[in-house]
């Protein structure tokens, strides 16, 4: 062994360099290498061999003996010299520089040894890993090496010229037959990949087969060597890491908590298990997250995703959907106990025990020949969500059970999974709620009344929380009036939500007060600009707005008052007309403050259609307001006797989908109180007219078959008409209203309005009002601008 440095002078030299070319080291080293040489290397063929390979040179070279002989050596260069080199040590190794080179030399023309025979000989006999068979060039059976023969299961005597389905039936002989014959006929090696048992087992084993045809000198080929590498773990090993790489690709593509489900169970079901399934905790759907230590003992879990390899026989043990109790010793309970996987094969004690106790349970996993199976906790953040549950059977292409590998591998599985179903449950969890928020916040159902028949539709925005801002409501009013109301506060999410909520309710109590329309939007644009100023005061982003639309329509009359506050105004389609837009003046949104609204009140025929919306109905990224304005009066036109079909026809031509904006809906067809059901008189200031008006009213409801009511209403009227004449100013009129309920209504021109207290003992007033409220089912006082009116409402039997 010798070293050169970069500038060709010899820096290393060891004994066996002495032994070869007769120079001590001491004569050697720090002299040019080109002293020993016969001759010089040619450059031209010394840069060609570095361009092949800059790291290492091999070939012949002349070196010249220390007497003067020649000595014809075969070297062997490697550039750079390891810090330790392990074979052949100089004797006096220098701290060579990073570019020297190792010249190893060695004699050439040396024959091979007869032991090197028997080297070979024992090399393909005791070859680990590697089993190799011998066949001639009739494809028979000659010989194999002492791997092989476990692999075949028979002694070469036994099988000693045989063909290859003469030794074996097993489905891939056919394969290994087709892969030596075509190894024999071209000459060239053949690969293929293999599952096949071996000799006596049940396991199957992956193979990587080669087939190398035999030559002779000449060329000829004389047989087939069959060499055989057993690479199951690597296999195993390799499908796992593709498993793994699969479910963490397919696994919580959606927030969809059941889908998540069923793709952790696409990913193992055939691939790694025969039968999967996916329950959860019955505890998780009250809302409460199970402690450790409450797992311990029964569990009870419910199926919400399960899956079958083909070929499974029907039926299961549980449905999806349905819940098992599970005792504490079964795999699922101490799996979620322990919150570790459990491994169980079918002749362990405790599946045993457990078969025992549920028979339909064992009948069904012994008819689909399970022989083992995984139960894993599907835990995620610290919270134990339910358990996993792998069965393996035995297939052609799989006979082994489960193993510690496969527990590790559905633990690492199940834990991807855990996050994935967490995160669809969470999700699900909250959308719920605030789904169910808005969903109080809205009519459950619209109220009977005799002023218009309604139908409604709310379709919340495509957006992540699905919830918004949009609002509705019908609201009865006093005298069978009926209000109608769509809003639309600015944003999406739980906070538009919760505002619109508080938006609603205001409009609700301001109702109550029987203001006109202009003046409730007057009140709750205070209101809003009340609640921007609060959510900037606590450092909340964004101001609050909203737009809103208030109608009053009164079945006496046939008249409906409307005011917008920057909504849509609605559509009107009478029953012989043109479907339009209402002209309205409308306002500024609700929160801008200090402007005026105005109310516009039109004549409604009996029988019109009123459409009352909000903007996401209109507007789209495909077409304007106006545009969506034409559309819908075109639907409204063709709308049949049936409003829910109304509103059906209505959304699918307006709304493609899930909506960009929040979608609310309400359409009125309205009616009219004729004089059967409305009775009106006007009442002179004089104390004597309380007893015409008693007697009046009485004579009215026989007519109208109300005997039950008579006293009562008697009551009611002598106690308004003589508040209106004592305490009011003329003209006084009384009106009945015969609706779902008895309606007893005073008018008078004073904008004084009586208020229920109660009297003292020596008081000889103030008692009137608290014998209305008795005997009423509500009362209340509305003003208008010719001055008030005092109703009460009486139920009707």
């Amino acid at each position: 062994m010798v070293v050169v440095d970069g500038r060709g002078y010899v820096t290393g030299w060891n004994a066996d360099a002495e032994r070869l070319l007769g120079h001590p080291a001491e004569e050697v080293v720090g002299r040019p290498a080109a002293d020993l040489l016969v001759e010089p290397v040619n450059g031209a063929d010394l840069r060609r061999a570095l361009a092949g390979n800059p790291e290492r040179l091999s070939g012949p070279l002349a070196l010249r003996h220390r007497d003067g002989r020649r000595v014809d050596v075969t070297v062997v260069a490697h550039h750079g010299v390891p810090d330790d080199p392990l074979d052949d040590p100089l004797d006096d190794p220098p701290n060579d520089p990073p570019d020297s080179w190792r010249v190893v030399c060695a004699l050439t023309g040396s024959e091979p040894r007869p032991e090197d025979e028997d080297l070979a000989q024992w090399a393909f006999e005791q070859l680990p890993h590697c089993s190799v068979s011998l066949y001639d060039a009739r494809l028979r059976y000659r010989h194999s090496n002492q791997s092989m023969v476990p692999v075949v299961g028979l002694p070469d005597s036994a099988v000693r010229g045989l063909g290859m389905l003469d030794i074996t039936t097993q489905p891939q002989a056919v394969d290994l037959a087709d892969g030596l014959r075509r190894a024999l006929e071209s000459g060239e090696p053949v690969y293929l990949e293999s599952f096949q048992r071996t000799g006596g087992e049940r396991r199957i084993h992956a193979w990587s087969v080669d087939f190398a045809p035999l030559k002779d000198s000449d060329g000829t080929v004389h047989g087939v060597a069959l060499v055989a590498h057993d690479m199951t773990e690597q296999f195993w090993a390799r499908k796992r890491l593709v498993l793994l790489n699969d479910a963490s690709r397919r696994i919580g593509s959606t927030l969809d908590l059941d889908r998540t489900a069923r793709e952790l169970l696409e990913v193992t079901v055939p691939e790694f298990a025969d039968f999967a399934s996916v329950d959860l905790l019955v505890a998780l759907e009250a809302d409460v997250e199970p402690g450790e230590g409450e797992l311990s003992g029964s569990v009870v879990l419910r199926r919400i995703a399960h899956r079958f390899a083909p070929g499974t026989r029907l039926p299961t043990v549980l449905e999806i959907g349905t819940t098992d109790s599970y005792p504490e010793f079964t795999p699922p309970a101490r799996a979620l106990a322990t919150g570790g996987g459990v491994l169980c094969n079918a002749d362990d004690p405790a599946f045993v025990h457990w078969m025992e106790t549920d028979r339909r349970r064992a009948a069904i996993i012994r008819d689909q020949g399970y022989h083992s199976m995984v139960a894993v906790p599907l835990r995620a953040r610290g919270v134990t969500l339910g358990v996993s549950v792998f069965y393996r059977r035995s297939r052609p292409d799989r006979m082994e059970r489960f193993g510690q590998d496969d527990l590790l591998l559905a633990e690492e599985l199940a834990a991807r999974a855990a996050v994935a179903i967490d995160n669809a449950r969470r999700y699900t969890r909250e959308r719920e709620t605030a789904l169910a928020l808005q969903h109080s916040l809205l009519p459950q159902r619209m109220p009977e009344q005799a002023a218009m028949e309604a139908a409604s539709r709310y379709i919340p925005a495509s957006t992540r929380s699905g919830i918004g801002g949009d609002w509705f409501d019908l609201i009865p009013l006093s005298g069978a009036r009926i209000g109608l109301v769509v809003g639309d506060v600015v944003g999406h999410g739980i906070r538009a939500t919760a505002t619109m909520g508080r938006l609603r309710t205001a409009v609700r109590t301001l109702s109550d007060l029987d203001l006109p329309p202009d003046e409730l939007l007057t009140s709750l644009d205070d209101l809003v600009v009340r609640l921007s100023s609060e959510a900037g005061a606590t450092g909340e982003v964004g101001e609050i707005g909203a737009t809103c639309c208030y109608a009053i329509y009164d079945p006496v009359s046939r008249t409906c008052t409307m005011a917008s506050a920057g909504h849509p105004p609605p559509v009107i389609v009478p029953p012989e007309g043109t479907p339009a837009a209402a002209r309205l003046s409308i306002g500024p949104p609700l929160g801008v403050g200090g402007l005026p609204f105005e109310a516009t009140t039109v004549e409604l025929a009996e029988g019109s259609l009123v459409a009352l919306f909000s903007d996401g109905l209109l507007e789209t990224r495909e077409r304007d307001v106006d545009d969506g304005y034409r559309r819908l009066c075109q639907v409204l036109a063709d709308a049949g006797p049936s409003l829910e079909a109304a509103c059906d026809a209505v959304l699918a031509d307006l709304v493609a989908g899930r909506p960009r904006d929040d979608v609310a809906l309400v359409i009125a067809r309205t009616s009219a109180l004729d004089d059967d059901h409305v009775a009106t008189w006007d009442v002179p200031a004089d104390p004597s007219a309380v007893a015409t008006a008693r007697k009046a009213v009485s004579q009215r409801l026989s007519e109208w078959g109300a005997g039950e009511e008579i006293y009562p209403a008697e009551l009611i009227v002598s106690e308004l008409v003589t508040n209106a004449i004592r305490y009011a100013a003329a003209p006084i009129t009384l009106r009945l209203i015969r609706d779902q309920v008895l309606i007893c209504e005073v008018s008078d021109a004073s904008s004084t309005a009586p208020h229920l207290r109660r009297a003292r003992d020596w008081e000889e007033g103030g008692r009137g009002l608290m014998l209305v409220a008795q005997m009423a089912h509500r009362w209340g006082t509305r003003h208008s601008l010719t001055g008030k009116t005092i109703w009460a409402e009486i139920p009707l039997h």
